[in-house]
């Protein structure tokens, strides 16, 4: 089967104690470079080795290489830069993650990440599984007032030179054998919130437009989209130290999300946040929805009979050979990762297997 898979996951793991603690003495300057590739290269091949062993067929590394699921890529395009997030905030944390700022032209001038994907598919045997933050995340957090107006007078020179960076990026990825990537995005489902609305007519933006917007740069960054590549997205309402930031269902958005092309599409429904099933109705035939039914913010093991009764709901909109199941998002977008342990994480991910044998064989 082309992914995505029955039983998928959407990309990162809780970090391993002893890579939290390699990774605490190199920041204070008391190791190597080497020495935390190293540490990485393990903590990687003994995830993997886990995914196998449950049962999954999409295999990622964790982001164990990360300290932010988005920011370490974007960081790494030219014209961008990192600053303090001046909000909305995730509740409950004093920290918050910083926002990419375009300070210069945006341009992916060498690789980024290839080394990262080339050793997981290198110790893998099944489907090396790549995630990337979506193209809307140089804009969402702050806007129009996060674009330098000096560099980019006319936005639409922005999103043309955004667009073009991810299709270099993207080749980069294909040519080291990439054949599965996910663009991460909390864009769509952010622009369901009133507040956030509010904070992108504050940045000099109409939210109205913005779905729109974003899933013509999406369409533009896969328009050389190599043959062979699976290209999902993951969209969900922010994961830190299992806090949030938005809610609202996906009615405003859908039908310019579902416009992207995309094979396959990973929806947040954990939780009342997520609304209800209805806006699935415009899902495209042929494409794949990913329900995000398992929460990865608490350690509570969900009941196969809850699960499938939400499955059996959700298939009353979409044919049940179109859905797929998945936590809703990661279990540690960045370094801190989520209040759950280890063995909730596998334990969550072992009955996402288990279940999806049992409704689809």
């Amino acid at each position: 089967m082309k992914p995505p898979f029955r039983a998928d996951q959407v990309g990162s793991l809780l970090r391993p104690a002893a890579l939290a603690e390699t990774r605490a003495r190199w920041r204070r300057g008391e190791g190597s470079a080497e020495a935390l590739r190293a540490a990485e290269d393990a903590a990687i091949r003994e995830a993997v080795a886990r995914q196998e062993a449950i049962g999954l067929q999409g295999v990622t590394d964790g982001e164990f290489r990360r300290d932010w699921w988005h920011l370490d890529f974007l960081s790494r395009l030219e014209g961008v830069t990192l600053r303090e997030n001046p909000g909305p905030k995730f509740g409950g944390t004093e920290e918050q993650p910083p926002i990419p700022t375009v300070s210069g032209k945006i341009r992916c001038a060498e690789p980024i990440m290839v080394d990262d994907f080339a050793f997981l598919k290198s110790v893998t045997t099944r489907t090396a599984k790549m995630t990337i933050p979506s193209p809307s995340m140089l804009h969402l957090r702050g806007g129009r007032a996060s674009i330098s107006r000096e560099i980019y007078p006319d936005i639409d020179v922005f999103w043309a030179d955004v667009a073009a960076a991810y299709r270099d990026a993207i080749a980069h990825l294909a040519r080291a054998g990439c054949t599965y990537l996910q663009l991460d995005d909390v864009s769509f489902a952010y622009l369901c919130d009133p507040k956030i609305q509010a904070n992108c007519r504050k940045n000099g933006d109409d939210p109205a437009a913005l779905p729109r917007r974003y899933a013509e740069v999406i369409n533009a960054a896969l328009k050389d989209r190599p043959a062979g590549m699976t290209i999902t997205m993951h969209t969900c309402r922010g994961n830190f130290k299992s806090a949030w930031v938005a809610e609202g269902g996906y009615d405003p958005v859908a039908e310019a999300m579902f416009a992207t092309q995309l094979d396959g599409y990973f929806m947040e429904f954990d939780s009342a946040r997520a609304g209800s099933f209805e806006p699935l109705r415009g899902l495209p035939r042929g494409k794949k929805v990913v329900l995000g039914l398992v929460t990865t913010k608490v350690g509570e093991l969900e009941s196969k009979e809850t699960l499938k009764r939400r499955i059996d709901e959700a298939a009353k909109i979409v044919p049940l050979d179109d859905l797929c199941l998945s936590p809703q998002c990661g279990f540690s977008s960045t370094h801190h990762g989520n209040a759950l342990s280890q063995d909730d994480q596998w334990k969550k991910l072992e009955r996402i297997v288990e279940l999806a044998k049992e409704i689809w064989g």
